[in-house]
């Protein structure tokens, strides 16, 4: 390792660069020399005339950012579909004049929950795949900066809409519905392309912060889900109450993403492999090529994508037809706060502790085989969920206990994170520094192929029971 006041430079073979030059620790830079002492190389040049010292991540505030940010992807999401007695109001039959207070759904309220899943799967599947092909394209302010405005205009308009009248256009409003999940789960794709991109240049822990942010949004859903439900409010109410509060975190996203931009520890990291214009004229920087980075992270891509399979295929939509062992006596615990409670809170409480036990861990470590025998393990969650106490009609229930349920629930849950956050943080680790980001795009675009495949999955289960 040269010295910060050595102006000579280093040739090291391109498939055998240590971690500590590839990180770039001692300031230096990363260029492409094609011709080194009269002979083709296939070589990388570690210049050390230029020292930059790495500066501190002050206040942890770049840390904290990562945590809003990964809160930013899911929360405002899990807002909008978490209000579904409002989406069955605004497309209720208007007409009925009948007695009964539980009137038949109409095409538009039976069909709402099933073209929302599917419309924001394939866009949101569509473009984290293509983040992941084309996304080092693209700048990373554009993929982060404009899309959070572009949810945080779209969040302002569904907001609008709680108060507007829209009984006598619900077929119109309901396509002004799907082509707003669209906008949303697009910009939402690649936002969340260009964060774990952006996460894998920065060390492990960075990674943690966004995953955990991503499960934390999910508890805060979950707790205001119970405490609308604790105070009763109407479905226009707490709609308007959730869509707030997705607009404020987006909002604090923006704020706090530009404010982060300026942070010098913030720039280090993200011009690691940008060239100096004092570099050079023969220098070229480094470009990552898909197959290789594909080819390197293939394992963990394979992981990350069976564990959100499996996890959509029964959540939400078998454990949510999960009813308590004491359901119909008219206790509160069991007929109103069982399902939120137990499907929700607990879960997205799992998953979160999951996430932090995983980041603090790191195991196990670079074995991707090891991993995705421990993912193929969870599979036996499925039959037993299925099996759980339920209005079933082909499938025998084996699990009648509140008190069972609730520890599958918790495993399942701390399972997902801890299996997520390990293939998330390990696959960036297995390639090169400029190709960091890029792998990382890679397993958000199989993480999304997960959730597809596992909402189609659900679907079948359902019709199962």
């Amino acid at each position: 390792m040269p010295s910060r006041n050595d102006d000579n430079q280093i040739l090291v073979h391109n498939e055998e660069i240590p971690d500590d030059i590839l990180d770039n620790r001692f300031g230096g830079q990363v260029v492409v020399d094609h011709d080194a002492g009269g002979e083709l190389y296939d070589s990388v040049v570690i210049s050390s005339t230029q020292h930059v010292p790495r500066p501190n991540d002050k206040y942890n505030f770049t840390y904290l950012v990562f945590y809003i940010l990964g809160a930013a992807t899911m929360a405002p999401w899990n807002f909008f579909i978490t209000a579904e007695d409002y989406w069955l109001y605004k497309f209720r039959n208007t007409t009925y004049n009948g007695t009964d207070p539980d009137p038949p759904l109409t095409p538009m309220q039976k069909n709402f929950t099933c073209y929302l899943t599917l419309t924001a799967s394939l866009a949101g599947m569509t473009f984290l795949l293509l983040n992941a092909v084309y996304g080092h394209h693209v700048s990373q302010r554009l993929k982060m900066l404009g899309t959070m405005i572009v949810i945080f205009l779209v969040f302002i308009m569904t907001t609008a809409f709680v108060e507007v009248d829209t009984d006598k256009w619900q077929h119109q409003f309901f396509l002004m519905t799907m082509a707003m999940v669209v906008v949303i789960n697009i910009s939402s794709a690649v936002m969340s392309g260009g964060l774990f991109g952006m996460a894998g240049i920065f060390t492990s822990e960075y990674m943690t912060a966004v995953v955990s942010g991503q499960a934390l949004g999910g508890i805060f859903t979950a707790l205001a889900f119970i405490l609308a439900l604790t105070f009763g409010a109407s479905a226009k109410t707490t709609a308007f109450l959730y869509f707030s509060i997705g607009i404020f975190i987006v909002f604090l996203s923006i704020v706090t993403y530009m404010i982060m931009e300026h942070q010098k520890f913030f720039k280090y990291h993200m011009n690691k492999n940008v060239n100096d214009p004092a570099r050079p004229k023969s220098g070229l920087v480094l470009k990552p090529n898909f197959m290789e980075v594909f080819g390197k992270v293939y394992v963990y891509s394979i992981c990350i994508c069976t564990v959100f399979a499996m996890t959509l295929s029964v959540y939400p939509a078998v454990t949510q037809l999960v009813l308590s062992e004491n359901a119909g006596k008219k206790h509160l615990w069991n007929d109103v706060y069982f399902m939120p409670v137990t499907n929700y809170l607990c879960f997205n409480a799992g998953d979160y502790l999951g996430r932090i036990f995983a980041g603090l861990l790191e195991k196990p470590r670079n074995d991707p085989h090891l991993l995705l025998l421990f993912t193929i393990m969870r599979v036996i969650f499925i039959p037993l969920f299925m099996m759980s106490n339920s209005n079933h009609f082909f499938l025998p229930t084996v699990v009648h206990s509140d008190v069972i349920f609730i520890s599958m629930m918790i495993l399942f849950a701390i399972s997902n994170g801890y299996l997520t956050n390990i293939a998330l943080v390990m696959a960036p680790k297995s390639v090169m520094q400029h190709e960091k980001e890029m792998a990382s795009s890679i397993m958000a675009a199989a993480l999304s192929v997960g959730i597809s495949i596992g909402a189609i999955v659900s679907m079948v289960f359902v019709e199962l029971l």
